[in-house]
């Protein structure tokens, strides 16, 4: 099945809809979310991406990134994502949003109005492993360590939403 993304202006305004790969290869702005999912200890879930992934395969990556589909609000999409990448659900709230650029290589590019969520969860996951490899929880303080030391490592848009998150909070 096609994947479509929303596209929108600055302000949040639809335009149409495309491939989600074309508009990727585009660079066009498009709707997304984010989320960040801490434990009772107050690290961060990371997870993997999966290697079959056609951009930024087995990338460490925030909870969940992904779209919302037409006529879906961005906490709908955000719980379903939750529901298909992991097998979870949990309380989520919107934090912030922001608009971000980054080139993902292979000419493709992530141009995102790009919701920021975050939740708290400490219980067991069931891993799509079409989407992800594997998760792990790690402190702020070690991510830090771990981004500086391997870059690549890391999504681009991931470090770029974590900056973003930082200058919130």
């Amino acid at each position: 099945m096609e994947e479509l993304v929303v596209l929108v202006n600055p302000e949040d305004d639809v335009l149409g809809l495309m491939e989600k790969q074309q508009a990727h290869i585009n660079g066009l702005l498009h709707r997304a979310f984010s989320i960040f999912l801490f434990n009772d200890e107050g690290k961060m879930l990371l997870q993997k991406r999966a290697s079959e992934k056609y951009h930024s395969p087995s990338q460490w990556t925030n909870a969940v990134c992904s779209h919302p589909r037409n006529g879906e609000s961005y906490l709908d999409g955000a719980k379903r994502r939750l529901k298909e990448e992991l097998g979870i659900e949990t309380e989520l709230s919107e934090k912030f949003n922001f608009i971000y650029k980054a080139d993902v290589g292979g000419g493709l590019w992530e141009h995102e109005l790009d919701h920021v969520f975050v939740g708290s969860y400490d219980a067991d996951f069931n891993l799509n492993k079409e989407e992800v490899e594997e998760v792990r929880y790690i402190s702020m303080e070690d991510l830090d360590k771990e981004i500086s030391e391997n870059p690549s490592n890391f999504t681009e848009w991931f470090k770029i939403i974590l900056e973003e998150y930082k200058h919130h909070f």
